[in-house]
């Protein structure tokens, strides 16, 4: 039996899983990232960790197909990643650093919201459709978009973000890529969270989430499920510029379907429902009935998507 490995780059942890080669998983495992002295131990590190398990299952790297890693950066078409500020990255070829550490292996590199679309697309929510936009709610808003079956990346690696589609041209606070009014700062978890801030200073009705030192997007969602005014309200904002950001998105590429996923999904339907109301409001007339489903594959997406393209699905 072949296998492949599948490699999941974040700020705080590396997820490492050994599938086979028609992308059952049969291990998982978690390594820290080690991003001192601008990320240098990183593929050492890797290489270490997926030689040590190879070795306890009586496997060498001449029973691996390949090895597929996402990175928390745009990936140029030829697998420069441009920059990876939280893993101390540069401009570097990580496709070849990491063959390099595992003695010439072939390699594929890929944004890490891409490659849960991907993920999703092959094994997921999304098996089966040609033509999908994953969405991914955490701390931003990530994305990742496939048509014909293929994910684009775009000419500068940055297709799919769309966390960063200018939504509101009134707002003061700077969002992490340094413009004003982006999506993410309304429809992430933490951007969820600063709205409430913002609505429990200027609202003065009361509220249950007033129980709470800092309400997170968890909270928020949970005490409009329970019938909460105000969270109510905040859930219907954000469903509003997620299901407007959705109708702009299916203008341009018209996909099937949508997929959300990140922490902010494990709220479940209540997620989907107001984005979806919202969405057939503003959509174009022909695009209306783009189903808009929560994601299935949680963490693991972005292993299942690095594998499925290493092995060339």
């Amino acid at each position: 039996m072949a296998y492949a490995a599948g490699i999941d780059i974040g700020g705080t942890t590396i997820k490492l899983g050994l599938f086979t080669d028609t992308g059952v998983l049969k291990d998982k495992w978690e390594i820290p990232t080690r991003t001192e002295e601008n990320g240098k131990y990183i593929f050492s590190d890797i290489a270490d960790a997926l030689l040590s398990k190879l070795n306890t299952m009586d496997l060498g790297l001449s029973d691996l197909v390949g090895v597929g890693v996402d990175v928390p950066g745009a990936v140029l078409p030829d697998g420069t990643v441009n920059k990876c500020v939280n893993l101390g990255w540069g401009v570097i070829r990580a496709g070849d650093m990491l063959s390099e550490a595992l003695g010439g292996i072939k390699t594929a590199v890929c944004n890490d919201a891409n490659a849960a679309a991907l993920g999703e697309a092959w094994r997921g929510a999304g098996n089966g459709a040609d033509s999908m936009c994953m969405v991914t709610l955490g701390t931003g808003v990530g994305g990742g978009i496939i048509l014909n079956g293929k994910i684009v990346e775009g000419a500068f690696g940055a297709c799919g973000e769309v966390g960063h589609i200018p939504y509101n041209d009134d707002e003061t606070e700077s969002c992490g890529c340094g413009k004003k009014g982006c999506v993410e700062q309304y429809a992430s978890g933490s951007g969820i969270a600063r709205m409430c801030r913002r609505k429990l200073v200027s609202d003065g009705r009361d509220s249950s989430l007033r129980g709470y030192d800092a309400p997170d997007a968890k909270i928020i969602f949970d005490e409009a499920k329970k019938g909460d005014a105000v969270a109510l309200e905040l859930v219907d904002d954000f469903s509003k510029v997620l299901g407007k950001t959705l109708a702009i998105i299916s203008a341009v590429i018209d996909p099937e379907l949508f997929v959300i996923g990140g922490g902010v999904s494990k709220n479940g339907p209540i997620v989907t429902e107001g984005i979806q109301k919202y969405f057939r409001k503003y959509a174009f007339h022909a695009s209306r009935d783009a189903r808009i489903e929560l994601a299935t594959l949680g963490n693991d997406a972005g292993m299942y998507g690095a594998v499925h393209l290493v092995l060339g699905e």
